[in-house]
């Protein structure tokens, strides 16, 4: 459990060759560019919600919705990481706050990470509470949302669209170049391939006793 924790925080071999991995994957999925790309914007921008522990499903839901490839969106949300969270959480309080007319306190912003955590952890009291003698209290909860989902709910679109399009269309010309490149590679060993078999025919046509 803890080699798990530690490798999600710092993956083996470090962020980059994690990050070298899912360009790779991306690369070579199954699909035409522009819907790899649109399933790359809808994971990139899930990463600005403030949905944590569900951008899978949000990504896949936009994926579809924008008719891009599932699997790439899934892939995207790496873009989200322990090392990115932060500031991207921040960036979308900030402009939440601003949009909405509030103010982020510098208590908010230290306690980001922890305020997650114990809205996770009040719901998931007021969950086993209908089932015992415990009682649900919301108010925590509706300080939360009012506070820091709601505001990061609003103030992450913005930088989630700009980040979403311009990994959009950075990546539509790098990924039709890398599978008209790997086409041509493949190709190239077809007709290799297949002037070899023709060789040996011809080989074995001109020396039948052989």
């Amino acid at each position: 459990m803890w080699r798990t924790l530690q490798e999600f925080v710092w993956p083996r071999g470090g962020w980059s060759r994690a990050f070298l991995y899912v360009k790779h994957r991306v690369r070579r999925l199954p699909d035409s560019p522009e819907r790899i790309a649109r399933g790359i914007w809808a994971g990139v921008f899930t990463t600005f919600t403030p949905f944590y522990g569900l951008h899978f499903f949000v990504a896949a839901f936009i994926a579809f919705v924008m008719r891009g490839n599932v699997l790439a969106s899934l892939m995207a949300t790496f873009f989200g990481n322990p090392l990115t969270y932060l500031p991207i959480g921040v960036i979308s309080l900030q402009t939440g706050h601003w949009l909405l007319g509030s103010k982020l306190d510098e208590e908010e912003k230290a306690s980001f990470g922890g305020a997650f955590v114990d809205a996770w952890r009040d719901l998931t009291h007021n969950f086993f509470s209908l089932f015992d003698e415990e009682k649900a209290d919301w108010t925590g909860l509706e300080q939360f949302y009012d506070d820091v989902f709601f505001p990061y709910l609003v103030g992450g679109m913005i930088p989630g669209v700009i980040a979403a399009t311009v990994c959009f269309y950075l990546s539509t010309p790098v990924i039709r170049a890398y599978q008209k490149r790997r086409k041509g590679l493949i190709k190239a060993k077809f007709e290799a391939l297949k002037a070899k078999a023709a060789a040996a025919k011809k080989m074995k046509a001109d020396h039948p006793g052989e």
